[in-house]
C-alpha cells in the first residue's frame, strides 16, 4: 500500500499509542483547535490532534501531526538526533514520480465541480489572535513554469475570502512567486493545484530547499522511500498526488489583487498585510471520507515543519566542507538559531561550517554556535554548558554585519516609524565558537561516572519511598 496521511498516523499510534489525541466534543473552527494545541504545549506535550466534530463542516481535521520530533524522525524511518543527516542524504537520490489511472486514485473519489465548490465546507482553522480570518496552512501548491515547464511545489499561506477564493501570500524568493509573476509578464491564467492532507515525509518534500525551480515531487519520492503517485487534475493538465485526502483545483487571475492579513507567521509576530494574487477555486476532488489537514501556524508544527528542511540542507552544506560533521539542528522553539557539531581538526573548521549553514539560509539565521561532538545539538541545557565553559567573548564571538535581509519575516529585519510605517533594513548574524583547542592543546575533560558502572545499574531494584518509611519515624526519647 502506498503510504500517505492514514498510513502514518496508524504507524504513529502502533509506534507509541496515545500520541495522537481524538476530540469528539464539538469545537469551533474559530480558536478553538488552535487553543488545544496550545493548552498541551503550556506542559510540554506535543500530540497530534484529532477533531471529529468541528462546526460546520462534516469533516474531521487533524492538526499538531507534525509537532513532534519523535513523529517526524518516524516519518523519516530515523532516529531523531539523525533526522537532518538522513533527510538530506535521502535528497541525493531523488525518486521518479508514477503515474496512476483515476480509478487508483483515492483523491478522486468525490468531484465537485464549480457551481458546487465551497471552500467554507472544509474544517479549515483560524489560528492566532489576530489573524485577519481562516488560513489553510498545510495545502501543498502546484504551480508549472509556463517558460521551462518544470513543476514546484510549495506551502505558502492561503487567506480564505469566499466560498471559491483564497489569497496567496509569497516571499521574496518564493518559486511559487516567480511563477506567478511569469504567468502575470503574459497576461494569462496560472493554474494552480493545491493538496492537502498527504505523509510527513511527502509535506517534508514539499517544503525542501532545492536549487532552481521543481524537483519538489522527487524529493517527496526520496523521503517516502517510494514513487509518488500522481494522476491528472480536473480543470487542467497539472499532475496531483493520488494519496491525497483533499485536491483543491483553479486558476490565478492576472492583475487581480485582494488584501490578505493580518497573518501569525513561525518567528512568532504580525509582519505582512498587503496585497496578494486571488486563487479561484473550480474544483474539489476528495476521498469519501477524506480528512482536513491542518499545520498550526506560529506554534511547534509550523516552526518544526520548516525547521527540518533547513537543518537538512544545512547539513549537506557543512558535510561538504567539514567532513567531521556529526549533526545539525535548527531547534524547534527557534528556527532563528542554529547547532553544529564537529570534530575539529583545523582552526578553520568552525568558520567554514558556520558560514555554509549562513549561505544556505542566509534571511533567517540569527545564530550558529559551533560545538564539539561530545556535545548534544538536541539538549539545550549541554550546548548552553558549551558556551559557559568553552567559549570567550573577546575571543570566539563573530558577528556578521549587515548579513540578512532587507525585510522577510523577521522583525529585526525592518526599521518601524510612528506613523505606522515600516521600511526593510539588513541585519547581523553572530557565530558562536564554542568548541576545545584544537589537539594536541589540552583541554579539561568532563566529568562522568564510568560507563562499565552506570550500564551495571538494573533500576528495577528501585521503588518509590513512601512518606511512612521508618527510617523517617522519630524515636521519642525516653524520660529521665
Amino acid at each position: 500500500m502506498a503510504k500517505n496521511l492514514r498510513t502514518f498516523m496508524r504507524d504513529a499510534l502502533a509506534h507509541d499509542p496515545g500520541s495522537i489525541k481524538q476530540i469528539d466534543v464539538p469545537v469551533e473552527p474559530r480558536f478553538g483547535m488552535t487553543a488545544y494545541a496550545a493548552k498541551l504545549a503550556e506542559r510540554g506535550d506535543f500530540s497530534g490532534l484529532f477533531f471529529t466534530n468541528v462546526r460546520g463542516s462534516r469533516f474531521p481535521c487533524v492538526t499538531n501531526l507534525m509537532a513532534s520530533y519523535e513523529r517526524m524522525a518516524l516519518a523519516l524511518g530515523c532516529r531523531v538526533e539523525e533526522i537532518p543527516q538522513t533527510y538530506g542524504t535521502l535528497l541525493e537520490k531523488p525518486v521518479p514520480t508514477v503515474r496512476v489511472s483515476r480509478e487508483k486514485a483515492p483523491v478522486k473519489e468525490v468531484v465537485v465541480r464549480e457551481a458546487d465548490v465551497d471552500l467554507g465546507a472544509l474544517p479549515i482553522p483560524w489560528h492566532n489572535a489576530l489573524d485577519g480570518g481562516p488560513y489553510i496552512t498545510g495545502g501543498c501548491t502546484i504551480l508549472r513554469d509556463p517558460e521551462t515547464g518544470a513543476v514546484n511545489v510549495g506551502i505558502y499561506r492561503h487567506h480564505i475570502f469566499g466560498k471559491n477564493e483564497m489569497g496567496i501570500w509569497f516571499a521574496g524568493a518564493h518559486d511559487g512567486g516567480h511563477i506567478v509573476d511569469a504567468y502575470e509578464r503574459r497576461g494569462e491564467r496560472c493554474p494552480f493545484a493545491m493538496a492537502i492532507g498527504h505523509h510527513p515525509a511527502f509535506i517534508l518534500g514539499a517544503v525542501a530547499r532545492l536549487p532552481g525551480i521543481g524537483g519538489e515531487f522527487e524529493a517527496a519520492g526520496a523521503l517516502l522511500r517510494e514513487p509518488v503517485e500522481l494522476v491528472e487534475a480536473e480543470s487542467s493538465d497539472l499532475l496531483v498526488p493520488a494519496q491525497a485526502e483533499f485536491i483543491l483545483e483553479g486558476y490565478i487571475s492576472p492583475g487581480r489583487l485582494h488584501r490578505e492579513g493580518p497573518f501569525g507567521e513561525w518567528p512568532q509576530h504580525y509582519l505582512n498585510e498587503e496585497d496578494v494574487p486571488v486563487m479561484t477555486v473550480t474544483a474539489i476532488t476528495h476521498r469519501h471520507d477524506a480528512i482536513y489537514q491542518d499545520i498550526i501556524a506560529a506554534q511547534r508544527e509550523h516552526i518544526l515543519t520548516g525547521g527540518i528542511p533547513r537543518a537538512g540542507s544545512i547539513y549537506r552544506a557543512v558535510k561538504a566542507v567539514v567532513p567531521t560533521l556529526k549533526a545539525v539542528n535548527v531547534p524547534a522553539h527557534s528556527r532563528m538559531h542554529c547547532y553544529i557539531s564537529l570534530r575539529r581538526r583545523k582552526n578553520v573548521d568552525v568558520k567554514r561550517a558556520a558560514f555554509a549553514a549562513l549561505n544556505t539560509e542566509p534571511e533567517n539565521l540569527r545564530a550558529v554556535v559551533v560545538v564539539d561532538d561530545d556535545i548534544d545539538v538536541y539538549n539545550d541545557a549541554d550546548v548552553l554548558w558549551a558556551i559557559g565553559t568553552r567559549f570567550d567573548a573577546a575571543r570566539d564571538l563573530t558577528i556578521v554585519h549587515n548579513w540578512s535581509g532587507p525585510g522577510g519575516y523577521l522583525p529585526s529585519n525592518w526599521d518601524y516609524h510612528a506613523d505606522g510605517k515600516r521600511t526593510p533594513r539588513t541585519s547581523s548574524a553572530i557565530i558562536i565558537d564554542a568548541t576545545k583547542p584544537v589537539p594536541p592543546i589540552p583541554y579539561p575533560p568532563r566529568t562522568k561516572v564510568p560507563e562499565d558502572e552506570v550500564d551495571r545499574i538494573d533500576l528495577g531494584t528501585m521503588s518509590d519511598m513512601q512518606p511512612t518509611s521508618p527510617y523517617l519515624t522519630e524515636k521519642v526519647p525516653a524520660r529521665v
